[in-house]
């Protein structure tokens, strides 16, 4: 059978069964790794969606390619967090892609803080360019999204075609809740970032990153107190 790519895709036709433990999550990776094996990779933040995807991957095939948009700013908490998971999971193939500058050089260039002055511009080069990057040469990427984390992702379906990245983008958790994800997690008993108890729900690059809206896992702690609602990355 044909792969679905960005080329041949018209519309999500694919149907999964969307059972009442993993909310279809299984079964579309699953069919993601039959469909694309090492050419997918998961684009990872390591928050708690991605913990949860992580565990599930490996359900199914232990040495996935996982991409990291190292930025650069990230917490301590994250690349920490990245350790321990590489520790439970070590056939994992996690990369961490950086931006063609670092910080200072970054700073050197267009001026320091850059992310608060021209924050799009900032996720441009720390984040889409790399992550444009990553996917040259891959047909499908993973993707944490959920429709209830924020307006602009309700709309999101297992299969999308991706005009940013002009790949095919995988969501297999479109169907969790908040709810949904902490319970994954306590009873699988898996390690996750300790800023997610101090109040942030949604974990990106420090200098953008508040603490939020624990109680319904929304994103209002990033960008807070900007029109800004995404990175870049999740725009078609």
């Amino acid at each position: 059978m044909t792969k679905i790519t960005y080329e041949s895709w018209a519309e999500d036709k694919t149907d999964f069964v969307i059972d009442d433990e993993y909310k279809g999550a299984l079964n579309v990776l699953t069919w993601a790794y039959a469909e694309y094996n090492d050419e997918l990779v998961y684009a990872c933040s390591f928050g708690i969606e991605g913990i949860v995807l992580i565990d599930l991957i490996s359900k199914i095939k232990q040495d996935a390619k996982v991409v990291f948009l190292d930025t650069g700013l990230h917490f301590q908490e994250t690349y920490d967090l990245i350790k321990k998971v590489k520790q439970r999971y070590p056939l994992l193939n996690i990369e961490m892609k950086k931006p063609a500058l670092t910080v200072d050089e970054q700073a050197e260039k267009y001026g320091a803080n850059l992310w608060e002055r021209q924050p799009d511009r900032c996720c441009h080069m720390r984040k889409v360019i790399p992550l444009r990057e990553a996917l040259s040469q891959a047909p499908a990427w993973i993707s944490g999204l959920r429709r209830e984390q924020s307006p602009t992702r309700k709309n999101t379906n297992f299969i999308n075609k991706d005009t940013n990245f002009q790949s095919i983008k995988v969501c297999p958790l479109i169907h969790w809740s908040w709810q949904d994800i902490w319970d994954y997690v306590k009873q699988h008993q898996l390690e996750y970032n300790p800023l997610h108890d101090q109040g942030y729900p949604s974990i990106g690059c420090q200098p953008c990153t508040l603490k939020g809206d624990m109680a319904a896992g929304s994103r209002s702690g990033r960008w807070a107190n900007n029109t800004k609602t995404e990175c870049g990355l999740h725009q078609n």
